[in-house]
């Protein structure tokens, strides 16, 4: 498969056995249906498997609407419910999710900095 965002490697990493894709250049990262909330639940495993550059995944942010990397179908951008400072991209066909470096880290490890982060954190267009 091919990066969505800057067309890298997409390299499989396997961790706590659930097998996830990670881009070579960028460290985005890419999972098939159900494994962000499994490996979400894993401790550890997002320092483990989410090892790229979170500013670099924060300038890929505020590239605009991307395709499956798996089936090519236009994503929607969403919008974590409990951490509204976290976008991530996700397929309406095959249920896959796209996380950009830095951001399935930041999924797993709430804290308060993130509520008022939250506060201030811009409308996503």
């Amino acid at each position: 498969m091919e990066c969505p965002k800057c067309s890298g490697a997409l390299q499989p990493v396997v961790q706590d056995n659930i097998e996830v894709d990670r881009c070579v250049q960028c460290g985005g990262l890419w999972f098939d249906m159900l494994e962000v909330d499994r490996l979400r639940k894993a401790n550890g495993s997002a320092t483990a498997v989410d090892t790229g550059d979170a500013e670099v995944g924060e300038q890929k942010n505020e590239q605009g609407k991307i395709d499956c990397p798996r089936c090519h179908t236009p994503m929607i951008r969403m919008v974590d419910m409990q951490q509204h400072h976290i976008w991530y991209e996700s397929c309406s066909v095959c249920y896959g999710k796209w996380f950009d470096a830095g951001e399935f880290k930041d999924l797993q490890q709430q804290s308060v900095v993130d509520f008022f982060r939250d506060l201030f954190t811009r409308e996503r267009e």
